[in-house]
């Protein structure tokens, strides 16, 4: 029995029949967008030291620290530039030239003393708000949201810049001397005063860019799409399963966690490749990422050979407080549930932002629809497998998606409506051995619906499927 003849029973035949003629043009076309995506995704990959990238990403310390060591460097080097002028002039006796350079940095002192006394407000009082700003969205969406604020580039820069600008303009002063006799002035800031002056102008630049950025990263459409985004990169990065085969060996030890407790955030899949054939060996990771790991239990499992299994580098596991997306295929499922289960709070009761979140869902899990996710096979450069790395199926991607908000969404027709149609369209994208699992939710929300609506009328306007909810 094939998808649609299993949705058949569960639909009016005049929506059956728009679903076969009118439909499978609309899936077809979600499904190009979402390789559309895949592939942008896999073009912008960071390469070279990805997790270390992903790890200082999710810091706001790193950018700003290497800002003020790269302005403290910027403002070693234009000071030697402009103390060799200084020289140059005074060795050619061009005492008019040193007299005017002495003028022009007295003239832009007042400008630099400004700078340093304002912008260390102007950065409170900016930051301030920001934190705010963080706060109500973290209220209003969920407050695994943050990481999206804090992994904002526009953010981080900004912050760099009024820290460098700050430092920058008390180093400026600092250099001033204090000398009224052109051969005696030792050190006249000409080049770092420009520079302080270029940081102010770039200061405020980024400023608007910044107010603009926070403004976007407050409406509810753009922090979902930079959550989808971030999911399809974790797509992206996932290695090919076709093709590659492993006969399984026997499980010959196994390596417990000896570091804190924590959510496996990622694992060094390079390092463990190279340690399992060094040691001619298979390793199996235990514990799935996002999985929370104690001391003491099993997190790999060794395959075959002879080696000490001490040998295996076990802090190639990456443990924290929180969930990444580096490797975690379900987080932004997650969030995105989080989102839609907010908004459908007694609280909130905010059924439009439910939609958009389910939305991207049904996205998402179309993108997966026909692709292999049993555990990841990573193999070394001779094709041979070395990792085995387990991943969400299909089912539990599914379940993850939409049994939560299934369980809220009965008494909100708009959100039900959508849901059914998303639930078709992935019954029309899913193989037939994947189709259980979407019929489920499909059978559980319309006795939901069938259960808190009493009027007929009603439970029939909530069990039309419509992309768009009501409108």
């Amino acid at each position: 029995m094939d998808n649609n003849t299993k949705l058949s029973g569960c639909l009016s035949p005049a929506y059956t029949g728009r679903l076969r003629r009118g439909r499978a043009g609309a899936a077809y076309r979600l499904t190009m967008s979402d390789r559309h995506v895949t592939e942008s995704a896999v073009a912008r990959l960071p390469r070279p030291l990805s997790q270390v990238r992903e790890h200082l990403r999710d810091t706001f310390w790193f950018a700003p620290t290497a800002g003020l060591v790269v302005t403290a460097a910027l403002w070693v080097f234009t000071s030697e530039i402009d103390q060799e002028i200084l020289r140059a002039m005074q060795a050619d006796g061009d005492t008019e030239g040193v007299a005017a350079a002495v003028r022009f940095a007295e003239d832009v002192k007042p400008v630099v003393s400004a700078i340093s006394s304002a912008m260390m407000t102007f950065i409170g009082v900016v930051f301030s708000i920001s934190l705010v700003a963080v706060q109500m969205a973290s209220g209003q969406f969920t407050p695994r949201v943050v990481r999206v604020f804090v992994r904002s580039r526009i953010t981080k820069l900004t912050f760099s810049v009024f820290l460098s600008t700050f430092l920058l303009s008390l180093l400026v002063l600092i250099a001033y001397d204090g000398a009224t006799d052109p051969q005696e002035v030792v050190s006249v800031p000409l080049l770092q005063a420009g520079l302080a002056l270029l940081m102010v102008g770039l200061s405020l630049v980024l400023f608007i860019g910044y107010v603009n950025a926070t403004l976007r990263l407050m409406r509810v459409g753009f922090v979902i799409d930079r959550i989808t985004q971030e999911a399809f990169r974790v797509v992206a990065k996932l290695p090919p399963v076709r093709g590659v085969e492993w006969d399984a060996e026997p499980e010959t030890g196994r390596i417990v966690h000896k570091g804190r407790a924590g959510v496996l955030r990622d694992v060094n899949i390079a390092r463990l490749v190279r340690s399992a054939r060094k040691h001619g060996v298979v390793l199996r990771l235990i514990p799935q990422i996002g999985d929370f790991v104690v001391p003491g239990t099993p997190v790999l499992a060794v395959h075959g050979g002879t080696a000490a299994v001490r040998k295996v580098p076990v802090y190639s596991l990456s443990v924290g407080i929180e969930r990444t997306f580096h490797q975690d295929l379900g987080f932004g499922l997650r969030q995105l549930s989080d989102i839609a289960l907010r908004a459908l709070s007694s609280a909130v009761n905010d059924p439009t932002t439910a939609v958009q979140a389910v939305d991207r869902i049904v996205q998402f899990l179309a993108a997966l629809a026909d692709r292999p996710l049993e555990s990841l096979r990573h193999c070394d450069r001779r094709g041979r497998v070395r990792l085995i790395q387990p991943v969400p199926g299909w089912e539990e991607l599914v379940d993850l998606g939409f049994a939560e908000i299934r369980g809220c969404a009965a008494g909100h027709p708009q959100v039900t409506r959508r849901l059914l149609a998303g639930l078709d369209d992935l019954l029309l994208l899913a193989p037939p051995d994947r189709a259980a699992c979407l019929l489920r939710h499909r059978a559980l929300l319309a006795a939901a619906v069938q259960a808190a609506v009493p009027e007929a009328a009603d439970r029939e306007f909530a069990l039309q499927p419509d992309q768009q909810g009501i409108g």
